[in-house]
C-alpha cells in the first residue's frame, strides 16, 4: 500500500473513528496514522474527544419523550 497523506487522513478522520469508510480507506488511513506523527495526534484528539462526548452522552431520555420519539419512528417507518 501506499501513504495515503496528511491531507485525505485529515479529511476522512471522523469517518475514520467512526469506522464508516470502506476497508481498503480504513487500513491506508490506519497505515498513515502509524507513521504520522501529526496525524496520529489528531486521531488521538478525536478518540478522546468522542470518548467524552460517549460517557456525557449516558443518561436517559424520559420515558415520555422516548415513548414520543419511538411512536414517531413508528409512525415514519409505516
Amino acid at each position: 500500500m501506499t501513504d495515503c497523506g496528511c491531507d485525505k487522513a485529515k479529511s476522512e478522520l471522523e469517518e475514520y473513528l467512526h469506522r464508516e469508510l470502506s476497508d481498503a480507506d480504513f487500513s491506508d488511513i490506519s497505515e498513515h496514522l502509524n507513521t504520522c506523527v501529526d496525524c496520529s495526534s489528531e486521531h488521538l484528539i478525536g478518540l478522546t474527544l468522542s470518548e467524552k462526548v460517549r460517557k456525557a452522552c449516558q443518561e436517559k431520555a424520559p420515558d415520555e419523550l422516548r415513548a414520543a420519539v419511538l411512536g414517531r419512528l413508528s409512525q415514519l417507518q409505516s
